[in-house]
């Protein structure tokens, strides 16, 4: 059973992955503009780690820029 701190998790992992391909980009190109790796980029969409804070919140301002909204990412 999934308990809700793990259900936000998932949610963030399928935020990111949604982002990117509405964005149009590759794992490598959606990591340079975050200012990450794409293996890192690789890893949180596969659930395998979780962004840092500072990742997060370029992601919210990249989210913003580009008219995305993370209720629907």
């Amino acid at each position: 059973m999934i308990n809700h701190n793990e259900e936000i998790i998932m949610e963030i992992f399928v935020q990111i992955k949604n982002a990117r391909l509405k964005l149009h980009m590759s794992q490598a190109e959606f990591a340079q503009l975050l200012g990450v790796s794409y293996i890192t980029v690789n890893r949180w969409e596969n659930g395998r780690t979780m962004p840092n804070y500072r990742a997060l919140r370029k992601f919210e301002q990249i989210c913003k820029e580009n008219n995305i909204l993370l209720e629907d990412a």
